[in-house]
């Protein structure tokens, strides 16, 4: 019985260790249920949503504007690589190390992502009120940059009304 225990202990161990050392890797060709939201900025009002097709500008005093928008596949193909890149699926360390040093900031902007893959959801939340920012952090803030030029080259998107006014 004791020889039984210490087995079923050890295999509880090597299967949670595999956990860690194999994290949750992308599949290699893009599912067809892959979709992404990414709400940014201040307060998170702006934001690309491929699940509902739009995109949402903050107009800061006249509040926001939203228009339908869409990704060729080749657009949305090269999103799906730039994620799997990153590995966007594995859990990431989106906060600095927090001391008596760390620097905070006023205003700032927050990203908050939400993707589909192969049913499975997964979520990223990134503060700005840290001065400086994980590595980790600074790639889902880069590639949220890249899809967003995506989104300003858009008919759609240059057809939105222009922001009025300013965050202090």
């Amino acid at each position: 019985m004791k020889k039984l225990f210490s087995i079923m202990i050890l295999t509880f161990l090597l299967t949670a260790c595999s956990l860690f050392i194999n994290p949750v890797s992308m599949p290699e060709n893009m599912p067809d249920d892959f979709d992404f939201s990414i709400k940014f900025g201040f307060d998170k009002k702006n934001e690309i949503n491929t699940y509902d097709g739009t995109v949402t500008k903050d107009l800061i005093m006249d509040g926001t504007a939203t228009a339908t928008i869409t990704f060729i596949h080749e657009e949305k193909q090269n999103i799906y690589d730039r994620m799997k890149e990153i590995n966007i699926t594995e859990t990431k360390k989106l906060t600095p190390k927090l001391t008596d040093r760390t620097c905070f900031q006023e205003p700032h902007e927050d990203d908050e992502w939400k993707i589909t893959i192969n049913g499975e959801t997964y979520k990223h939340s990134i503060s700005g009120e840290y001065c400086h920012p994980t590595d980790d952090a600074k790639e889902l803030i880069e590639l949220r940059n890249e899809i967003f030029r995506m989104v300003e080259g858009k008919k759609a998107y240059q057809d939105l009304p222009e922001a009025r006014g300013g965050y202090d």
